[in-house]
């Protein structure tokens, strides 16, 4: 057998949609590999390399076989007393069998028979001739295409006039390389070569012939002014990002789904530096950042404080010896998206956000919960009942404490019936990922309160995972209140999220929630405030309370999971159901450090064993425990342990000491040993059963207030 060739197959095509190119380039390569590895004509650990460019999909793959190896294969026929008759010989059912495999009756004596099930069967042991490239090499290409994550299918017609075919994009070209020698494959109406394009405007010569698979990269960079590989033109974009700004003293904006897009628009990415007039500075910068990002894929230079300047980076696709018309033409096409959103930002502040507010009742928010005007005096009324839960949980409450609540109250409703109001504003009509952040910026403009202000542009956090809470005290409750009333209402009118579908992103929400709850340690109890929220509905919903605790609760175990506890520690916390989600944290923290001792095994399991007792009880559980009918001595030694571990638990329970609690009832594992081994709880005599039955109530209660410690138990 030949020794095994580097392969390479391109696939070039129109311009790729640029959005998807990473993830295009990704599934060809890994599909085309990982079926050339199941067909046994490349290696397990066989090197794959993809290769995405404006106009190629391609990839490389290590150590491919001419042809693979033939392997054995035993095929199972049918079962003996079906495929032989009385005498032992064939029935025609078998006879046809085998014919359908290209076999007779000559083989009759070698067929095997072995167990199957309750009976015997007959097996078939034969040989397997292995792919051939060229017969391996097309089925993979075709489950590669085949598999594409393409986010729009087009239809095209082929160079005869007649057929059609739907790819993402007209394809012109298929080379596959093995080694130095064509494989013959075909697809999309292509037939495999060895040749291909490179840069539109800057190869060395219109078509290339690849030598070898091996020669594919250096030689479109070489001759075809062509970075194929997606991660190095990347890197090349990045590192020329960096050295462009250095040199102006800047650095560029951090965003790596530009840098993806822009990676994909490119072939061979120059960067140049370019500049628009100071005086556009006097916008609002995030809506200068965002006309440049979005259209026209720009990277705005900061200062060392995170300031935009008046200077920005473009990607080039060319290098000419004179960048000047590019800069030039660059600078004149941003000038108009600067000059509108000035236009926006100017005409925005004719009106003030309070004049707003009316036109909110014609903005249709959900056909059945009304307008967002509606949704603003919910949000309002909300934001009032969090307030006031707040307020009842400060002890003591002095004037000191009463002034503040009221003065927070007041912030609270004024940002709550302004926030929605820059939906109605041009520059949010143009640019809506700016709601809020308009909002604060006009808000500032009429002299409101910066506290005010900052809380229109916070209520919508956390956005995203990972993205920063509230600032302040008024944001943090005006962004609960409007998480809760879109949970609340939707869940109210049973517009749950299903499998991956959530159009209206609940699961982000109820993580948003968790977090100002968690982050913020906030002494507001989860479903106190979900009651809070219910009555701003009026007769709008039915209640969800029990359906949207439960949804917490999966939002809650999943994230915990995601930050690296075990699904046993996690189970054990959230089995007590904790109202307040502030104390999980540290919850969880004591679990860790108690099943660190060495008596958290015992007494998990001895825990787990009490649970199931008392599981078995009919009727009420006992619960007082008279001392004189206390007769084995191992039963008194637990009540006496007991009687000295569950004050000191208690107490450091309610001074939120978890850990502590937990640790102070590692005294119980040796009396509680004893007592299992020593004690029948369910005893003959019914006052026996029942006093011991409340003792293991009250050793249970006493186990099970920071966490459910049977989930710790193996």
């Amino acid at each position: 057998m030949s020794t095994p060739q580097n392969l390479l197959v391109e696939l070039f095509v129109e311009e790729l949609p640029p959005k998807a190119l990473r993830k295009l380039g990704e599934s060809f390569a890994t599909v085309l590999a990982d079926s050339l590895k199941a067909q046994g004509l490349a290696g397990a650990d066989a090197a794959v390399t993809p290769f995405a460019s404006p106009r190629r999909l391609a990839v490389h793959v290590t150590a491919v076989a001419v042809k693979a190896a033939d392997r054995a294969v035993q095929q199972k026929l049918m079962p003996v007393a079906v495929a032989l008759a009385a005498d032992g010989q064939p029935t025609p059912a078998l006879l046809k069998k085998l014919a359908s495999l290209g076999a007779d009756a000559s083989v009759v004596p070698q067929l095997k028979r072995l167990p199957d099930g309750k009976a015997e069967a007959l097996f078939l042991d034969s040989m397997v001739a292995g792919a051939t490239l060229a017969e391996g090499l097309q089925k993979a290409l075709d489950e590669a295409l085949a598999k594409l994550p393409i986010p729009k299918v087009m239809s095209y017609q082929l160079a005869d006039g007649w057929s059609s075919v739907n790819f993402v994009r007209p394809a012109h070209g298929l080379v596959a390389l093995h080694g130095t020698a064509v494989v013959p494959v075909a697809t999309l109406g292509l037939t495999s070569g060895r040749e291909t394009l490179g840069h539109r405007f800057e190869a060395a010569q219109p078509r290339l012939a690849i030598e070898s698979a091996d020669s594919y990269g250096q030689q479109l960079r070489e001759q075809g002014a062509v970075i194929a590989s997606f991660a190095e033109r990347r890197a090349e974009i990045l590192a020329q990002l960096n050295a462009a700004a250095a040199k102006e003293g800047l650095k560029p904006i951090e965003d790596e789904a530009l840098l993806d897009e822009v990676t994909a628009l490119v072939e061979r990415p120059n960067v140049l530096t370019c500049q628009f007039e100071p005086e556009f500075l006097a916008v609002p910068q995030e809506c200068l950042i965002l006309t440049m990002k979005a259209n026209q894929k720009y990277f705005p230079l900061l200062d060392a404080a995170g300031k935009l300047t008046h200077k920005f980076l473009v990607v080039s696709n060319i290098r000419p010896a004179d960048a000047s018309a590019v800069t030039g033409g660059n600078e004149r096409v941003v000038r108009p998206r600067l000059s509108d959103a000035k236009f926006f930002y100017d005409q925005d502040r004719k009106k003030t956000l309070a004049d707003r507010v009316p036109g909110l009742a014609k903005v249709v928010y959900h056909g059945k919960l009304g307008s967002q005007g509606d949704r603003a005096e919910r949000v309002r009324a909300i934001a009032h009942g969090i307030v006031n839960l707040l307020r009842m949980a400060t002890v003591p409450y002095t004037v000191e404490a009463r002034d503040e609540f009221e003065v927070l109250d007041s912030k609270v409703q004024q940002a709550a019936m302004l926030a929605k109001a820059d939906l109605l504003t041009d520059m949010v009509g143009e640019f809506p990922e700016l709601q809020g952040i308009m909002g604060a910026y006009y808000a500032r403009h009429e002299g409101l309160r910066d506290g005010v202000a900052i809380a229109i542009e916070d209520h919508y956090k956390p956005r995203f995972a990972g993205d920063a809470l509230p600032r302040n005290h008024t944001g943090t409750v005006l962004a609960l209140a409007d998480k809760l009333e879109t949970l609340v209402g939707l869940f109210g009118i049973g517009q749950l999220p299903t499998g991956d579908k959530d159009p209206f992103a609940l699961r982000r929400h109820a993580l948003g929630v968790i977090r100002i709850l968690v982050e913020k340690n906030l002494p507001l109890d989860l479903p106190a405030l979900i009651d809070t929220a219910v009555p701003a509905f009026g007769e709008l919903i039915t209640n969800p309370g029990e359906a949207l605790q439960g949804f917490f609760a999966d939002r809650l175990a999943v994230s915990l999971r995601d930050q690296g506890y075990s699904a046993q520690e996690v189970d054990a916390v959230l089995a007590l159901n904790p109202s307040r989600l502030g104390d999980v944290p540290r919850r969880l923290e004591a679990v860790r450090a108690f099943a660190a001792l060495p008596e958290a095994a015992s007494l998990a399991a001895a825990n787990k064993r009490v649970g199931n007792i008392l599981k078995k009880i009919e009727g009420e559980l006992p619960t007082a425990v008279d001392a004189a009918l206390l007769k084995e001595a191992a039963e008194q030694a637990l009540a006496a342990a007991l009687a000295e571990v569950q004050p000191q638990a208690d107490t450091l329970f309610e001074q939120h000491d978890y850990a502590g609690s937990l640790k102070a009832l590692a005294a119980l594992k040796g009396p509680v040993d004893a007592f299992f081994d020593d004690v029948m709880v369910n005893a003959e005599d019914a006052a026996l059963r029942a006093n011991r039955q409340a003792l293991l109530n009250r050793l249970h209660g006493a186990m099970n207030r920071v966490a459910d410690l049977s989930r710790l138990a193996s």
